[in-house]
């Protein structure tokens, strides 16, 4: 073994070790009732994924953005505002719903069935997305009717706002509300991940 070979072995042991202590500190911070919020990231056809989970259920989905690490940390600091501070790496807590999200772009889930903590969202916003959240896999509704759904019919332009500002998109399935004429409207994560995620579906052809 040469010296750089024996310099990568030591680094990947030295990542190795790393990851253990940083398991070990998130259990130890769970056990300690220090943990409120678990985090990490998944590699996914639309880019990296940052996921997080709380006790009551995934809180957080967000698309990485042009600015990289200040995407990642202004989502952190927005948990830490309004979530709790107590924020914390922990993959092995956020392995479920990683999961089935890989399932979901392999094409072999059609359901999510982790659970969603809304603490995000309030009010109007909250009563669109939960009626979002039962669209099916496949089928598409409208700004409209998602803002009957949620008690108010004529509120067509603030169900869109409330779409447009989701923090759980891909499994609160924004994505599947058009515009009432069928023009694909907006999306947050943008048009042409709008289209890949209707295009797996089913609901656009390839």
């Amino acid at each position: 073994m040469n010296e750089l070979e024996r310099r990568l072995a030591h680094l990947g042991r030295a990542e190795l070790d790393h990851e253990r202590t940083m398991a070990r500190l998130s259990e130890a911070a769970a056990r300690a009732g220090l943990l409120d919020v678990a985090y990490a990231t998944l590699d996914s056809p639309l880019g990296t994924l940052l996921v997080a989970v709380t006790p009551r259920g995934l809180v957080r989905v967000a698309y990485e953005e042009a600015g990289g690490d200040d995407r990642e940390e202004a989502v952190l600091a927005e948990l830490a505002d309004r979530v709790s501070p107590r924020v914390l790496h922990a993959p092995e807590r956020t392995d479920a719903v990683r999961r089935e999200l890989d399932e979901y772009f392999e094409g072999e889930r059609r359901r999510f069935a982790t659970p969603v903590d809304w603490s995000l969202v309030r009010g109007f916003a909250q009563d669109v997305l939960r009626a979002t959240a039962k669209v099916p896999f496949g089928h598409v509704t409208s700004y409209r009717q998602m803002a009957e759904a949620a008690g108010s019919p004529r509120a067509s332009r603030a169900a869109g706002n409330a779409l447009g500002s989701n923090p759980i998109p891909i499994v609160v399935p924004c994505h599947r509300v058009l515009h009432s004429g069928g023009g694909l409207g907006g999306y947050a994560g943008g048009l042409e991940r709008k289209r890949y995620l209707l295009t797996l579906e089913g609901v656009l052809s390839a």
